[in-house]
């Protein structure tokens, strides 16, 4: 009797190492990560301090109520200690922090997004292309995605000698009202199909990038492309500068949970969902911007075409130095600090 109680009490105890053996191989890759997190903390914003005093209390929490005694609980209590000290030394936060959050937060998040920057982008060319392709091909393409109605009024505008006239034919302000919500529902209907595994939002991203190409082909064939270059790109380098970031911020809540890698599914998309929401964030100026350009800007046509040219070229500059370049520049100078 005594033996079977032996080989019992054996059992259980074989039974719960290897579920802490398990527990420590599906959580030691998240922990050395959150551990540099603490021995770097000035290097971090309070928000990632925040999400990664969560995680660690979390797992503390379980490691206490099933190992006890184990040195992984000791190890993730001293974790937790040492860096709620930091967050309670820097609880008030100055209010600097929104200077940082445009200057390094949102640059940061982009370097780390920057291969979905780069997917978003890919998708938007090539749809934008077969745009351009469908439309030379087909006569009719133009009216399938433009429709019949604005098709039918660009040819009388162009007719008139006044191409651009659509830009002139509400009032300004009500216009910046209308183009801000229309670029704000567009730009979060992107993110938010980044749930589907950013499936959905790849299909907006092409459906608009095959509009463009379609737009701009149309213009062309009718000997008004420079024009309509001019006039729609004053507005269109924010704007659809701000579609394809937005796709970056989609997919990367997508494959916060599509592809976890060494982390748990659920944290992964978290982090994936928290990245995305603050490229979101970032596009707030961007998309405001374009459309005070579009209301008040493009509708003017007699603009001298270098006035017209330079803000373009400004725009573009802008959308490639802050999302791209800075970015770089940031994570080269965080490199050499911690080096």
């Amino acid at each position: 009797m005594n033996l079977s109680a032996n080989i019992l009490l054996l059992q259980k105890l074989f039974s719960k190492q290897m579920k802490e053996v398990t527990f420590i191989r599906q959580n030691i890759e998240k922990w050395k990560s959150l551990e540099s997190v603490v021995d770097n903390v000035s290097m971090h914003n309070p928000g990632d301090l925040a999400d990664a005093y969560t995680e660690i209390t979390t797992d503390l929490s379980f490691s206490r109520s099933h190992y006890p005694k184990s040195r992984i609980t000791i190890y993730l209590n001293n974790l937790a200690s040492a860096l709620h000290n930091q967050l309670y030394k820097n609880k008030k936060e100055k209010y600097s922090r929104i200077i940082t959050f445009w200057t390094r937060e949102i640059p940061e998040t982009m370097y780390i997004s920057r291969k979905e920057l780069l997917y978003s982008f890919i998708l938007f060319a090539v749809s934008a292309a077969i745009g351009v392709v469908s439309c030379l091909n087909d006569d009719t393409f133009a009216r399938l995605i433009l429709g019949n109605g604005y098709i039918d009024m660009t040819l009388n505008n162009i007719e008139n000698g006044e191409p651009m006239n659509v830009y002139d034919s509400r009032n300004a302000l009500e216009m910046f009202f209308l183009i801000a919500f229309n670029n704000i529902k567009v730009t979060f209907m992107v993110f938010a199909m980044g749930i589907f595994t950013g499936f959905g939002s790849g299909l907006i991203l092409f459906y608009n990038g095959v509009m463009i190409g379609t737009f701009q082909t149309f213009f062309f064939q009718y000997n008004v492309g420079f024009e309509s270059m001019i006039a729609i790109w004053l507005h269109g380098t924010f704007e659809i500068s701000a579609i394809i970031i937005a796709g970056a911020g989609s997919f990367a809540l997508g494959n916060g949970w599509l592809f976890p890698g060494t982390y748990s599914r659920g944290y992964a998309f978290r982090q994936g969902a928290k990245r995305g929401l603050k490229i979101i964030a970032g596009l707030i100026p961007v998309f405001l911007t374009a459309a005070f350009i579009e209301s008040y800007l493009t509708r003017h046509t007699e603009y001298p075409v270098y006035f017209r040219l330079s803000i373009i070229l400004f725009s573009l500059v802008c959308v490639i130095y802050y999302y791209i370049v800075l970015p770089k520049l940031l994570h080269n100078e965080l490199s050499k600090a911690k080096n």
